[in-house]
C-alpha cells in the first residue's frame, strides 16, 4: 500500500506554527497518510458546513423539493416584504447556492449573529437592499446557504440533521453531529457542524467517488460535477488556491474543489490525483496559511 511521506508538511506547521490539529490523506481509496498531533475530536467545521448544505441540495433536488432555477420568492413569498424590489423578484436558488444574491453587505456571519436583536432571520435577509442583479456579483454570504437549509426544512418538516441523518449522515457512518441553531430552533446550515477530521473527509470521498458509496449512488454524479466546477468568479483567491466558487464549494487548479471552513478547516477533493486531503485547524491568524502548506508540500507527492 502506498505511504505519503508528510515530513515536509509538519516541518512547516511546526515552524510557521500552524495550529493544525489533524490531517487525513486518501488515494486510490486507501488512507495514504495521517497526521494527528492530538486526539481527534470533533470541532467546528465552520463554513466547511456549507458544503454539506449543498449536499442537502442535491438530495432535495433528486427528490423534486424543488429546482436552483426556482425563484427565492417562489417559496418564501410570505417571509418577503409587501413589494419586493425588481432584484429580489429576479433572485433564485441557484444565486444563494453561488453567493451572487446581489446584497449590498454580507448577512448573518460569525461576528454578526450574536449581537443580532431580530428573531426571524429569514424575514431579516429578505428585507435586505438587492442592489445588484443576481447572478451578476459574487459575494460571500452566510444568507444563501441559511435560506437553502431552511427551505429543506420547512419542505420536510424535520431540522437539517434530521434530513441528512439517513441519507448521508448514516450511510457514511457518521453518527449524529451537534449544529448550530438560529434563535427560532432551526439548523443554521452556513457553519457550525461538529465533525472529526475523519468524519469531514468522508464528504470529500464521496465526492471523488462521484456520488457513490458502497456501491449506492447517494447523490447524482452530474451534481458532484457541478458542485465543484466553477459556477462564477469570487473576489478572493489567487492562482495558487483557485479564484472561482461552485456550489458552497471553493475550486481550485487542475479541477480540484474543496470545502472550506474558518480557522483552517478543508476537504480537498482532487479527481486527477484520485485524492482526498481533509484538515482540521484552530489557525486564528492568517488561515490560509494551511492551506497553502498543504498545497504546497502534500498535494505534490500525490
Amino acid at each position: 500500500m502506498k505511504s505519503l511521506d508528510l515530513t515536509s508538511f509538519i516541518s512547516t506547521v511546526q515552524q510557521e506554527q500552524l495550529a493544525v490539529r489533524g490531517m487525513r490523506v486518501y488515494q486510490d481509496g486507501e488512507l495514504v497518510a495521517s497526521y494527528q498531533p492530538g486526539p481527534e475530536e470533533r470541532q467546528n467545521q465552520y463554513s466547511g458546513t456549507k458544503s454539506f448544505t449543498s449536499t442537502a441540495c442535491a438530495f432535495a433536488i433528486q427528490e423534486g423539493l424543488f429546482t436552483l432555477d426556482d425563484y427565492v420568492l417562489d417559496h418564501f413569498a410570505a417571509d418577503a416584504p409587501e413589494n419586493p424590489s425588481e432584484n429580489l423578484k429576479k433572485m433564485k436558488l441557484r444565486h444563494l447556492i453561488t453567493m451572487s444574491m446581489g446584497f449590498e453587505s454580507p448577512m448573518l456571519m460569525g461576528a454578526m449573529r450574536p449581537k443580532m436583536v431580530e428573531k426571524d432571520w429569514v424575514k431579516f435577509v429578505l428585507r435586505a437592499n438587492v442592489v445588484h442583479e443576481p447572478g451578476t456579483v459574487f459575494q460571500y454570504n452566510n444568507a444563501g446557504p441559511y435560506l437553502l437549509g431552511i427551505l429543506i426544512q420547512r419542505k420536510t418538516g424535520g431540522s437539517l440533521i434530521d434530513y441528512l441523518m439517513p441519507r448521508l449522515f448514516e450511510p457514511l457512518g457518521i453518527e449524529r453531529p451537534v449544529d448550530e441553531k438560529d434563535p427560532l430552533g432551526n439548523t443554521f446550515g452556513a457553519g457550525g457542524l461538529q465533525l472529526n477530521v475523519s468524519e469531514f473527509a468522508k464528504l470529500g470521498l464521496l465526492y471523488l467517488q462521484k456520488g457513490q458509496w458502497n456501491g449506492r449512488q447517494l447523490i447524482p454524479a452530474q451534481w458532484t460535477v457541478e458542485a465543484g466546477s466553477p459556477q462564477i468568479i469570487s473576489d478572493q483567491g489567487d492562482d495558487e488556491i483557485g479564484r472561482h466558487y461552485g456550489y458552497l464549494f471553493w475550486t481550485m487548479p487542475d479541477g480540484a474543489f474543496r470545502a472550506d471552513g474558518k480557522y483552517g478547516q478543508y476537504c480537498i477533493v482532487l479527481p486527477h490525483k484520485n485524492a482526498v486531503v481533509a484538515i482540521n485547524s484552530m489557525q486564528i491568524e492568517d488561515e490560509k496559511k494551511v492551506l497553502r502548506a498543504a498545497v504546497r508540500t502534500v498535494l505534490p507527492l500525490l
